[in-house]
């Protein structure tokens, strides 16, 4: 079972290895510039992107946020990383 996160407005958003992967080659960043954009360590980006670990709490929050800022207009975080993951 993949544990669920809580996203803003109240939707429940689930960062798995794949989403995470996505999203960072949407935003055209590497592993040291995500980390970055989340204030954590390349480390710690690279053990989500392999499944070893999952982001929780403010970690899972700041990843939606990120997804959301640089989303087009009209578009959620959860169609982006799926568009990122089809591509």
């Amino acid at each position: 079972m993949e544990p669920r996160l809580r996203a803003s407005k109240g939707r429940t958003e689930r960062w798995t290895a794949e989403r995470i992967a996505a999203l960072r080659a949407a935003l055209g960043l590497t592993q040291a510039g995500f980390a970055g954009e989340l204030g954590v360590r390349q480390q710690t980006v690279s053990e989500w992107e392999t499944g070893r670990y999952l982001p929780r709490g403010a970690s899972a929050r700041l990843l939606g946020m990120l997804a959301e800022s640089r989303a087009p207009y009209g578009e959620s975080a959860e169609q982006r990383a799926q568009s990122a993951e089809e591509s």
